[in-house]
């Protein structure tokens, strides 16, 4: 009979103890894609005709409402099931790096509760991939419409000039410190 190191948990005793459970792994890379082609998607439609754009929107929505259920998910997970690995750092670089990760999380909190808001201020219903709609929570409002969808934008470009200094941070790691962070999130 094997003895497991405490840090294995139930869930992840296919990984070693110095990586991510694999549904970490998922759900960062799965968050990731998603942010990288909503943030395409929406920069993109501007340069397309009408009907194509409006298709655009309409997947840009539906892969909005998958960002949110993917990132309650994510919380929930890291929240009680998630393996917790010892910081990859100490001192000031421990401290960045955690505000970094937390600053993502609420910023994505902020660009969903957003996305939601504004498509409810444009008083346009939306539906997820042709499934299901979601109802309107308030009447249309389109000043409100305006300050939100310019607020959604600045949070967009917040969020993926963050998740850069992420993946450059990441990148020094694995390339010039040579520590194994970056290994720690790979998958495989």
């Amino acid at each position: 009979m094997t003895i497991q190191p405490a840090a294995m948990t139930a869930a992840s005793t296919d990984q070693p103890a110095d990586r991510y459970d694999r549904a970490t792994i998922a759900l960062h890379w799965l968050t990731a894609g998603l942010v990288v082609t909503l943030f395409l998607l929406a920069e993109g439609w501007g340069f397309v005709p009408r009907d194509i754009r409006k298709a655009g929107q309409s997947l840009h929505i539906s892969l909005g409402i998958l960002l949110a259920a993917v990132l309650i998910t994510r919380l929930l997970w890291r929240g009680s099931a998630g393996r917790r690995l010892p910081p990859a750092n100490i001192g000031l670089l421990h401290w960045a790096a955690s505000a970094a990760h937390l600053a993502l999380y609420a910023l994505l909190a902020a660009q969903v509760t957003l996305g939601f808001l504004f498509r409810w201020a444009q008083g346009e219903p939306f539906l997820f991939f042709g499934l299901f709609s979601v109802p309107l929570a308030f009447a249309p409002d389109p000043d409100l419409a305006d300050t939100i969808g310019g607020l959604h934008n600045l949070v967009a470009w917040t969020i993926i000039v963050l998740a850069g200094l992420h993946a450059v941070a990441a990148l020094i790691h694995h390339y010039a410190l040579r520590d194994g962070v970056l290994r720690r999130m790979l998958p495989g």
